[in-house]
């Protein structure tokens, strides 16, 4: 049994060093270059061997996977500040709507106050020519309020989706690098553990 046992753990060894040496000669696969970060994930999965509940993954290969899923992860924290801007700069605009809304109506106020005719400017005009073109404004300020509230909304849900799948995402990307990391340390153990039994073996021979 520990014959089988060690002869396991020594096919496994020639199997990761040759994993190694061929890994410097092999180029890096297009996937990992074009495809999203969950096809690249699914690519590794489907290209790596799994050998007693652990995956061997080509040095290279996870360094580049790696430094792909940092990328997304930035690029998504950029959109996530732009999103921010925006909705800053719409609350900014929507205050200013409020402010040209209440000038508005107390100026509608002063003129349902007056006679039918009005002087601006020193020029006198008729009260409803002046109440059409006061509601007028109105209705236009009354608009660009509801289109900016509109644009603020549907940013809004941008904005939480983005940060749900970034969060998403780091958690994933979390996972991933824990479980590469423990399974890079098991094989380090097994390799260390197996050429301790083959340096005792070779010893007592």
């Amino acid at each position: 049994m520990r014959n089988k046992r060690f002869l396991q753990v020594l096919l496994f060894s020639i199997f990761a060093f040759t994993g190694l040496v061929v890994s410097g000669q092999t180029r890096m696969p297009e996937e990992l270059s074009t495809a999203t970060i969950k096809d690249q994930i699914l690519y590794v999965e489907d290209h790596t061997r799994i050998y007693e509940n652990f995956r061997a993954i080509r040095e290279d290969i996870y360094q580049k996977l790696n430094r792909n899923i940092l990328d997304s992860v930035t690029a998504e924290k950029n959109k996530v500040t732009e999103l921010k801007n925006l909705t800053a700069a719409l609350n900014g605009r929507t205050d200013s709507l409020n402010v040209l809304l209440a000038s508005t109506r107390e100026q509608l106020n002063e003129v349902t106050a007056t006679k039918n005719k009005i002087r601006v400017l020193g020029l006198e005009i008729n009260k409803t020519a002046y109440n059409t073109i006061m509601w007028t404004l109105l209705g236009a300020v009354l608009l660009l309020m509801v289109i900016g509230f509109l644009i603020f909304r549907r940013n809004l849900v941008v904005l939480l989706r983005t940060e749900k799948d970034l969060k998403e995402l780091r958690e994933e990307f979390e996972a991933y690098r824990q479980s590469s990391r423990i399974a890079r340390e098991k094989v380090e153990m097994d390799l260390f553990r197996a050429n301790q039994k083959l340096k005792s073996l070779q010893s007592s021979t």
